[in-house]
This record gives C-alpha cells, structure tokens and sequence, in this order.
C-alpha cells in the first residue's frame, strides 16, 4: 500500500486494517503487506470479521507467513462473541456452529457448549458445517430459540479472487428454511469491532484511519464508528456506494 503509506493518514497514531482481501488472500501475503505490518507496528490493529480462530490461533498463523500482529492487536467478530455472550448470559448453555478454537474460548469463559438444551445457538464460520448441523440448527431456529450470528460476510476472496464461503452465506441457507432474525450481529458493518479496536489503541476516533477492501462492511462500519475510512480497490472491482469522504487507492499500489 505504497500510495497509502507515502500518505499523511499513515502517521495518525491509530491504523485499523481489514485482513481478508486487504493484507492477506487465501493465507498468504497480498504484496507489501510485509512492508505495512512493519512500518506501522503497534499503531496497526487488525479488525476483521474472522469468526473460525482466536487472536492467538490468528496471530501463530501471521507469524508463519511473516506478518507478526500481537494477539493483543486483533480484533475479531467469533471471538468477541463468544466474549460478548460470556459476559451477557455467563454459564448458559449455547449450541456452537463454530470451529475448534471458537468453541475451547466459549468453554474457558465458562459457557456450556449443549445442543440438546440450548438457550442460545451462535453461527460462527463452522469449516466442517454440513446438513446435518443445518438441520439441527433450523430445529432450534423453529422451536424460537435466540440466535446470535458472530458475522454477516457472505463470502471471502480466496488468492485469486474466488469467493470462499463464509458465515453469512450458511446464515442464508438457515433463513431459507425458518424466518429468523439474529438477536445479536457482532461482525461488521456494525460498528463494535471498529469501537473495541479504538479502546485498545486509546485513541479517538477522529485521530484514526480504517483501511479495508469492502465498503459495504468496512466502510459502513467505520462511518458507524466515526472513523475516516480508506478504500482498498481491488483490480476489477465495480463501482460501489461508499461512505461520504472515503479515499480509495488501488491493490495493485499495495
């Protein structure tokens, strides 16, 4: 993000990044990300809508590939929550469409992962998700249990741009079966994950930027959040609506 970092924004003492399809595509590096990680150091914090891992499983795989972001520098959509739930309704007892890492983080925060006698069922990105979790999720959607949903994406851009499902789109095929409506949407385009980052860096919200490659969802967010928000343009891209004062560069000056 070459024209980005050459810019007076890269030196606001608070840089919040989208991940998927703006530092990284299906697990690897977009180019100079490397270089922006480095430059901006802790002023970079990572607010993504990556509900399949914590920020420590996130942060070991961004160590493998040369992207080395704290834990304490992630912010994402299934492991806030699974906090946000904790603190809400502690000990209660969740049917988890969620992966491995999302489920162990909701039992250490004493929540009671229980299928059979939930009082609250959270979608998050499950990998391994089949028909036979939609059924039992549809089966506790029809009988009114609450529904949290940890993210709305439909989709994330894989390496070469083909769109990799994600949590939204197993939201879709539960709401083609029952009418229901997610009692809680953590992830963006609402604005808490952009509000979370900004306590941790403990800057205001005017004194901030927000880079990322989706105006729907990131943008929105950070003009929810009152954050001046940059615009990622990946090569190909349509034209979108997109907050008023959005700055766009080009990923292919990234």
């Amino acid at each position: 993000m070459d024209e980005f970092l050459d810019s007076p924004a890269a030196e606001r003492p608070a840089v919040l990044a989208d991940l998927d399809g703006c530092l990284i595509a299906g697990g690897k590096p977009l180019p100079h990300a490397c270089r922006l990680v480095a430059r901006l150091g802790e002023r970079l914090t990572i607010v993504s809508n990556n509900s399949s891992d914590t920020a420590a499983t996130l942060a070991a795989q961004l160590e493998r590939i040369a992207l080395p972001i704290a834990p304490a520098r992630l912010v994402l959509a299934g492991e806030e929550a699974v906090r946000l739930l904790a603190s809400r309704r502690p000990g209660a007892r969740v049917a988890l469409f969620a992966s491995e890492p999302i489920v162990a983080l909701a039992e250490r925060l004493g929540l009671r992962p229980d299928r059979d006698r939930a009082e609250i069922a959270l979608l998050a990105r499950a990998p391994d998700f089949d028909l036979a979790d939609l059924a039992q999720l549809a089966a506790l959607a029809h009988r009114g249990t609450e529904l949290w949903l940890s993210n709305p994406d439909t989709s994330h851009p894989g390496p070469d741009g083909t769109p990799v499902p994600e949590t939204g789109a197993l939201m879709a095929a539960l709401a083609a079966m029952v009418a229901v409506t997610p009692a809680i949407v953590v992830g963006k385009p609402a604005p808490g994950l952009v509000r979370r980052a900004l306590d941790r860096s403990a800057v205001a919200a005017c004194d901030a930027v927000f880079i990322g490659d989706t105006a729907a969802t990131d943008g929105l967010a950070a003009q929810a959040a009152g954050v001046p928000f940059v615009l990622v343009r990946r090569p190909g891209d349509e034209p979108a609506a997109r907050p008023r004062g959005t700055v766009e560069i080009a990923q292919g000056a990234a």
